[in-house]
């Protein structure tokens, strides 16, 4: 081979490794990808705890801020009508509760003038304005899955928003018609308590917490008597009318901001906060309220509730007190001083809680 034939050669093969594009794989192989998967799972598994927990007390400080503007609305209405609302009133049959009187001090002055107080929430003059399908959004917790779902409430009240939000209604007795007094929370029929009536403190005594809504309970029993029950198993013995089953809409309490009753706008310190109180029928067992004599269907018998103060929030009860202040309460509170929480004449030092 001749000298300028082999460097012509060389030149040629030299070029070409210059020219020629290489070789490069396209794509993961099966075992990368499974690696990159794997990686991202972990990274999320890692990470979405905390997010939820983040996301959790964000509608934690929302729940109390509801109940801070509820407090407020509340004394505002202490300052124009020198008492708090009644959770309602019978002598006029307005069965209106504690949050449809102060709508005005909740920004909804102009569904309030819209309503008739001197008649039944459900009367058609107040059904025809719609107002109790209002979505009033300080009345709702953000951790309440069924918060924006209204309740049928049977072709006589159609369809009515529920609520997360309590007023105080004592311990254990509601109302006794014969005498026309109630308990010895802030709240019953007919009641016009003032702040000086708070004979333990503004500070020591509760005026909201926590409620779940689409809340199962029974009521109109056998009269269970006056002294508060120190067992679930005493309120769990009572038969009565049963507002609880399998579909959501079966289970009644709290579903009706607009109306009065203690198992729809209120709660009892009866038993500490999300104690469970299971009743079984048809095989489902329910975590029961229970209102002796739903306020208003008797002439004669007083009025008993066990209605719990129950959170979204796990372990605890978000309140709010009676001098305006918010508080976030442990489930395991003693008894006691939940108790003493709960009424206004008392006379129980509280102290911490």
């Amino acid at each position: 081979m001749s000298f300028a034939f082999r460097a012509l050669l060389t030149k040629t093969t030299l070029w070409g490794l210059f020219i020629m594009p290489s070789r490069r794989r396209n794509g993961f192989t099966l075992i990368e990808l499974l690696v990159v998967i794997a990686i991202i799972a972990v990274l999320i598994a890692l990470l979405l705890p905390a997010v939820q927990q983040a996301r959790e007390a964000a509608r934690r400080t929302q729940c109390k801020n509801n109940l801070k503007q509820i407090g407020l609305a509340l004394h505002n209405y202490l300052e124009v009508h020198t008492t708090f609302p009644p959770s309602f009133c019978f002598s006029t049959a307005g069965s209106w509760s504690v949050h449809g009187r102060i709508l005005p001090y909740m920004e909804q002055a102009s569904a309030y003038s819209q309503v008739r107080l001197d008649r039944d929430w459900a009367d058609p003059i107040n059904e025809a304005t719609h107002v109790a399908q209002l979505r009033v959004p300080s009345y709702v917790c953000p951790s309440d899955p069924n918060g924006d779902r209204m309740h049928y409430a049977g072709p006589d009240e159609g369809d009515i928003r529920p609520h997360n939000y309590g007023v105080n209604f004592g311990t254990w007795k509601i109302y006794d018609p014969i005498t026309n007094s109630g308990g010895d929370g802030i709240f019953y029929p007919n009641s016009r308590t003032r702040a000086g009536d708070v004979f333990d403190g503004m500070s020591n005594t509760l005026l909201t917490a926590e409620v779940k809504s689409y809340q199962p309970y029974f009521r109109n029993t056998a009269d269970p008597g006056p002294t508060p029950p120190s067992s679930v198993s005493f309120v769990t013995g009572f038969s009565g009318e049963a507002k609880y089953g399998p579909n959501l809409d079966d289970n009644a309490g709290h579903t009706e901001w607009c109306d009065g009753p203690v198992h729809q706008s209120g709660f009892t310190t009866t038993f500490p906060p999300n104690t469970r109180i299971p009743f079984t029928d048809g095989g489902i067992t329910y975590d029961t309220d229970f209102n002796s004599r739903y306020e208003g269907t008797s002439v004669t018998q007083t009025t008993y509730a066990s209605i719990t103060s129950r959170s979204y929030h796990t372990g605890i009860v978000n309140v709010g007190l009676a001098d305006g202040s918010t508080r976030t309460i442990s489930s395991n509170i003693d008894r006691q001083v939940w108790r003493s929480l709960g009424t206004r004449i008392g006379g129980e030092v509280v102290g911490e809680f």
